[in-house]
């Protein structure tokens, strides 16, 4: 699964991919906490086991792609 945050003042955007066995609701669950400023920093792990903490003061915004989402290389629909 993928994981796209935007960052306040910054010009791109944290693609993380996550490890496909990833819970998404405790994702969700811990996205909104984040956001409703119960905890200052977002702490997600990728698939390689690099954590990365993002201060939620800064977050814009947060897109949780889809489990089996396929890529889809070239021109086509």
């Amino acid at each position: 699964m993928d994981l796209r945050i935007g960052v306040t003042q910054a010009p791109r955007e944290l693609n993380i991919e996550l490890a496909d066995d990833i819970d998404r609701d405790d994702l969700r669950a811990r996205v909104d906490a984040a956001l409703s400023g119960a905890s200052d920093v977002l702490w997600v792990e990728d698939k390689r086991g690099k954590e990365f903490g993002l201060a939620t003061a800064k977050i814009a915004y947060v897109e949780l792609g889809s489990p089996d989402s396929d890529r889809r290389i070239g021109f086509g629909s």
